[in-house]
């Protein structure tokens, strides 16, 4: 079994900006490409799980998502990351009804496991919402953590770690001498 690092796209890995799907309105945070190599040195699998609910809404096309998609992997390649996989959920319901990839529930984690033989127990996830923690806990991920560097976190109804940056991460594992 192979472990993962999941992460969250909108305010994990660019900066927010609400319904997000132009290439030029892309701005990565930093850190993001240091954290992946990193994870990536030590085995892990980089896979990205994001809800997209700017499809459902009308906000933007698949086709849109599917080009910055394209484009964000490729930069991500520049940068000596490769990206395992990317899942997103282009439902809302309000729009589309009730699905099971859209965050908080776990359908997209549960893909990722079935799919690539992970290791959930011994994967990472970075969130900006608890959603993402409570699907990344209800998948059964053993190590999750929110960051500060998308949404304003209201709670941490889940107890986990909060970041300031994603190469916080990077401390965090070292100093478990994992």
């Amino acid at each position: 079994m192979r472990k993962a690092l999941f992460l969250d796209r909108d305010g994990v890995i660019n900066v927010e900006k609400n319904y997000l799907h132009n290439i030029e309105d892309f701005e990565f945070i930093d850190g993001v490409f240091e954290t992946c190599r990193y994870f990536q040195k030590k085995g892990y699998l980089i896979i990205i799980v994001t809800n997209q609910a700017g499809i459902a809404k009308g906000k933007y096309s698949e086709k849109d998502y599917q080009v910055l998609t394209h484009w964000m992997l490729g930069r991500f390649l520049k940068e000596g990351v490769e990206i395992s996989a990317v899942y997103h959920c282009p439902h809302h319901p309000d729009f589309t009804g009730w699905c099971d990839c859209r965050k908080p529930a776990s359908g997209m984690f549960e893909q990722a496991k079935d799919e690539f033989d992970i290791d959930m127990a011994s994967s990472v996830s970075v969130g900006d919402k608890e959603s993402d923690i409570e699907a990344a806990i209800s998948a059964g991920v053993g190590k999750n953590y929110l960051i500060t560097t998308g949404h304003k976190i209201e709670n941490n109804r889940f107890g986990v770690k909060v970041l300031n940056n994603l190469k916080e991460l990077i401390i965090l594992i070292e100093g478990s001498k994992e």
